[in-house]
């Protein structure tokens, strides 16, 4: 049985990385630019939503892991004999991957009968959530690292990511948007729907009012998913918006007449150093054994 790495940008809970065996590699966030502190290591998602909640104006900046870093994860699994999948947030967003590029081709005269799989998501939080619990049921059910390899690359082809965030000023401080646009939105109230896709955020649309927002994202992925309730994994994330995540969870439950299975998570610091708190997300995928042979 192989071993399943992935970066924090994954946004599981380190609960949920014990129940799924996911060894995670924590990203880094500094307030100050000078001391970094390691996610769900030395500093909790709590800690870091109450000082953006709480210290205005306050706006960190965040690291990929190492080459080091991944090294250090993949080396004792390699040492007992096993292989790995590696995951990580989309290259076009961090340098994660290059890191963990330069990890497998540092250890791979050391390891060469062991393989490392190592797969760009080429997204982020919620999308790099679903591919991680896919490729988790996958290697509990026994199929083959070659077979997870190509079903988690066909998953990740279709997979649709949308995203929501109740302050500008945070796409304005990561170059998201510009600070003309961010001000007019404000000012109008405009709430961005943004898309994830191959790899990239781009703005779908802007509607005034972060309600207005979240009914236009639930109109458009019930008509998208009415015929492929069966086949689809589904998963919610919010900051600090518990209520807002509820209603949508519940309103597409109603909707689609299904039981969504993984329960409202929690959007990590990766991400919400550049959404803030009051961001949702959502994505859906289909389901691994779509794929089978």
């Amino acid at each position: 049985m192989f071993q399943v790495i992935s970066d924090s940008g994954c946004d599981f809970t380190k609960e949920e990385a014990g129940e799924h065996n996911v060894h995670v590699v924590p990203f880094y966030v500094s307030f100050d630019h000078e001391n970094y502190l390691k996610e769900g290591v030395d500093i909790t998602r709590d800690d870091y939503f109450d000082r953006l909640t709480n210290e205005k104006g306050l706006f960190p900046k965040t690291s990929q892991p190492s080459p080091q870093d991944y090294i250090d994860a993949y080396t004792p699994y390699l040492k007992d004999g096993k292989d790995i999948i590696s995951v990580t947030i989309s290259s076009e967003l961090s340098g994660s991957h290059a890191s963990a590029v330069i990890a497998v081709d540092t250890l791979k005269e050391e390891y060469p009968d062991r393989t490392i799989v190592l797969i760009d998501s080429r997204n982020a939080s919620v999308g790099q959530y679903l591919t991680l619990k896919e490729i988790t049921k996958m290697r509990d059910a026994g199929l083959s690292l070659s077979e997870t390899e190509r079903i988690a690359r066909e998953i990740l082809k279709a997979i649709r990511v949308y995203f929501t965030v109740e302050n500008l000023e945070y796409l304005k401080r990561g170059g998201r948007i510009g600070p003309t646009t961010a001000l007019i939105g404000g000012i109008l109230g405009l709430c961005p729907i943004l898309q994830l896709s191959d790899g990239t955020l781009s703005q779908l649309d802007n509607v005034r009012g972060k309600k207005n927002a979240l009914k236009l994202i639930e109109e458009a992925m019930v008509y998208a998913l009415k015929d492929e309730v069966e086949n689809i994994n589904f998963v919610i994330s919010h900051i600090r918006s518990e209520k807002d995540a509820a209603n949508f969870f519940d309103n597409v439950e109603k909707a689609l007449n299904m039981k969504i299975a993984n329960p409202i998570s929690g959007i990590g610091l990766t991400i919400g150093a550049h959404t803030g708190p009051g961001a949702l997300a959502f994505a859906y995928c289909k389901k691994y054994d779509t794929f089978l042979s």
